[in-house]
């Protein structure tokens, strides 16, 4: 507790100042504020977690159409079950390649 205060309104004072202080050094060296240097690189890392969540959304519709329609084996069938898990993989490969750009130095 820093000195000068004294009786029990100038230490809690002091114990609410330093909490302050606290949370201020942890805002500031928080680890995701180095991550993109201004809004378009933040955008930029955001944005493909989305695009990831919207590739998994349509692999899980047309998952569930062609489980609907039947569960014996066509070839079409699997044909689009894998290439809705490759839009999925093309989607983990474009967060990947958009942070290595992004966060390269």
């Amino acid at each position: 507790m820093p000195h000068g205060y004294s009786g029990r309104w100038g230490q809690a004072f002091a114990a609410s100042a330093e909490q302050s202080g606290k949370r201020r050094r942890f805002a500031r060296n928080s680890p995701w504020l180095w991550l993109g240097r201004n809004g378009v690189e933040r955008a930029l890392l955001v944005g493909p977690m989305f695009i990831i969540l919207v590739v998994e959304l349509a692999n899980s519709a047309i998952e569930a159409t062609v489980d609907r329609i039947g569960y014996e084996h066509h070839e079409l069938s699997g044909l689009a079950k894998d290439l809705g898990s490759a839009a999925v993989f093309c989607a983990f490969l474009l967060l990947g390649v958009t942070w290595l750009l992004v966060l390269w130095k």
